[in-house]
Formats: structure tokens, sequence, C-alpha cells
């Protein structure tokens, strides 16, 4: 009972969902297109706002002696006060990373059968991003699988899948997104997901690079699935690969209701490192086990916070892009989810597999399961199931 009450209070605004911004509007009697207008035009009226307060402020300034700072100064000094933020927090957040044991349920000879390393990677913007990886040390190397994790968690917290990997010979690839882990940015702040496509492809080809010949799979997690999916779109990318295992994607994600579709873009701008702290307050359970749960929400590397506007945004349209695009996937891939997830929609999946393009695919829905499968009691289970079709995979390639 007392780990059951621990849980609730550390599941607060956790799973990552798509804010309800205006949640009492089902109830308003406002119409949809006269809340838009009202919105477009609160918005207008703001930018015509900060387009005259400055060349006002400037006549001012030049009539006062002792004049404070100009737009442009104090816009320099907020910049340089984000980024030393930013900067302070990557510190804090990596010294936690560094500190993650690599080898999780330490079983005796793992040490000597594993060898790991953890390691900066310049990605695509040359930001550093905190990787991971795990290496059998002896025996034939089957492939690499790289692992992308999913929103507000990060690569330590996928040690467990990487052993079993090792003791199937693959070796394992981890990297933390931007703002996530111990990778920069401020914490569970994504400015652009394209900004993590364009980092996953570039990983990609650096793990190519240092081990020429071996098979590589992307792996990718909740809205890590989406970003390893977009990210397979690429010829150069699709190209490097023979396959990708997505585990719950965020495929379809829909605001809770359709005017945050209306004002997400106008706030992404305005405000987007904004949290809005009054809406999901119980989150949403990602797992039936309780020691996973209170593992990951006592975790300090794991977001708890209100989502960042701008990475809601991103989220929704990373979403609607590749609902749209469903045909033109090409890459083999192999598509797992819980029926019971409440975070992302088990039928997104079902219609990602039935519209592919792809001539090599396959899924398989766990009747019951939640969110985060990796997590679940059966995560033995799932983690052999990925290991089979890969295997199957490499076999018919």
């Amino acid at each position: 009972m007392e780990t059951a009450m621990q849980v609730e209070q550390l599941t607060s605004g956790a799973s990552g969902r798509i804010i309800p911004l205006f949640k009492n509007l089902r109830q308003s009697t406002i119409s949809y297109n006269a809340f838009r207008k009202s919105v477009l035009l609160i918005y207008s009226f703001f930018v015509w706002i900060v387009l005259i307060l400055p060349r006002r402020h400037r006549r001012s300034s030049s009539a006062t002696a002792s004049a404070p700072q100009s737009p442009r100064e104090a816009a320099a000094s907020r910049s340089k006060f984000g980024l030393r933020r930013d900067e302070e927090d990557t510190i804090r957040r990596r010294a936690l990373a560094e500190g993650i044991e690599m080898m999780a349920e330490d079983t005796g000879d793992w040490n000597s059968r594993c060898q790991w390393n953890m390691f900066l990677f310049n990605g695509a913007r040359r930001n550093a991003l905190f990787c991971r990886s795990w290496f059998p040390v002896s025996g034939e190397l089957k492939g690499i699988l790289i692992i992308i994790h999913g929103l507000n968690e990060h690569s330590g917290r996928y040690s467990n899948f990487a052993k079993q990997l090792i003791s199937c010979n693959f070796g394992v690839y981890a990297m933390d997104w931007i703002g996530h882990g111990g990778s920069d940015g401020l914490h569970g702040y994504v400015p652009s997901l394209d900004h993590v496509v364009a980092d996953t492809g570039a990983f990609l080809e650096n793990v190519k690079l240092e081990n020429p010949g071996v098979p590589c799979f992307l792996f990718g997690h909740s809205t890590g699935g989406a970003v390893v999916l977009k990210a397979s779109l690429y010829p150069l990318i699709e190209e490097m690969l023979e396959g990708i295992i997505l585990t719950s994607p965020a495929l379809r994600v829909k605001p809770a209701h359709p005017i945050v579709a209306a004002v997400a873009p106008i706030f992404s701008l305005v405000a987007p490192r904004f949290q809005f702290k009054g809406a999901n307050k119980r989150g949403i359970p990602v797992s039936r086990d309780p020691a996973a749960l209170l593992a990951k929400y006592s975790d300090p590397l794991v977001y708890t916070g209100p989502i960042r506007v701008r990475t809601g945004h991103e989220i929704l349209r990373i979403s609607s892009y590749l609902t749209r695009n469903f045909k033109s996937i090409t890459v083999p891939f192999f598509v797992l989810h819980g029926t019971a997830d409440r975070v992302t929609d088990p039928k997104a999946s079902q219609d990602l597999y039935n519209e592919a393009a792809s001539k090599f695919k396959d899924i398989k829905l766990y009747e019951g399961f939640l969110h985060d499968l990796l997590f679940e009691p059966e995560r033995e289970d799932i983690a052999r199931d990925i290991i089979d079709w890969m295997e199957k995979r490499l076999s018919l390639a």
C-alpha cells in the first residue's frame, strides 16, 4: 500500500501526454471559430506591440541622461542569462548521467563479458549529446542496435535491455536527446524534433564509420519511435539500416481539445519554454510493475515537470507529418504496442502496419500491456521478441 502511494505521488505530470490547455472549453458557450479568431486578434496585437515598443523606447532613452539598456542589449542580457541557466542545468544532469551504473542488475560475470563506455558526440548542430555503448567482449558480432529513448527519459534506463542484447551478441549504442539525460539543453525542452531526427542520422552515420560492415538497427520508444520513423524516411539514412524497431510509437497524437491545435503554434513562438502547471496532475500509468514506476519517477534524470509548450507542439507536428506519410514508409520495421496503452494509440500502430509500403514488416500487440513495454513485468519476453525479429531480418537480408 505504501509503495502504491509513493508511485501515485511520483507520476504527477510525468506521462508526457499533450496538455489539455483549455480543459473547460467543452462546457463553454463560445464557438471554436470565434475563439480562434479572438486568439489570432490577440496575437496580432501582441506582435504590433513588440514591433512598436522598441522604437518608442529608443526615442525616450535619447532624451534621458541615465537611460536604461537598449532593447538589443536587454535581449542580449536575457539570452546570456538563459544560456548560463541551460549550461548549469546540463552540467548538473551530465554529472548524474555519468554516475549511472552501466551494468544494471549484476550477475557475477557480467563485467567480464561486456565492454561499456560513456562519451560525448557532437550532433548535427555541434551540440554535445551524451551517449553510451555496450559490446560483448568475445564472439562474432551479429549486429548493432541504436536506442533512441522516449520523451522525458534517458539512455541510462535501458541497461537491462542492453544486457539481454549483449548476451545474444548484439552491440548497443544509446543517445540522449537534446534537453534529456546528460545532453546539452534545458531539461525537458525540445526546440525541434527535427533536430533530434538530424542528430539521430548523424549518430547512425558515426556508428557505421566506427563499425564498418556491421548491420545496424534503430530502436525508438514512444516519441523516440516517431523520431526513428521520420529519420528512416530519408533515403541516405534508410540505406544505412537493416531495419527499425518501434515500441509504443507516438503516431496520430491528438490534443485534448481542437483549440489546442489552433493555439499551439502561436504559444510555441511566443513562450516556447513555458510550462503549463495546471494540467494532467496525476499523470497516466505507463507500467503494470510498481517497482518500475517507482524507479522511473524517482530518477532525477527523468523529467517529471509539466510539458513545455514548444515540446508539446513538436510532438503534434511530427505525429501529424508521419500519419500523412504512412504510405511512403519503405524501411523494414517491427512495431510493438500494448493494447491498454493510454499514452499513445495502438490503433495508429496497426494503421502504420497496414498502410506502410515496406515489404518486410511485422506487428505485435500485447493484450493488456501499458506504454513502457520494456519496463513491464514481461520485459524479458518483449526483448526476446525484438532480438528474434532482428535475427530473422538478418537471416533474410
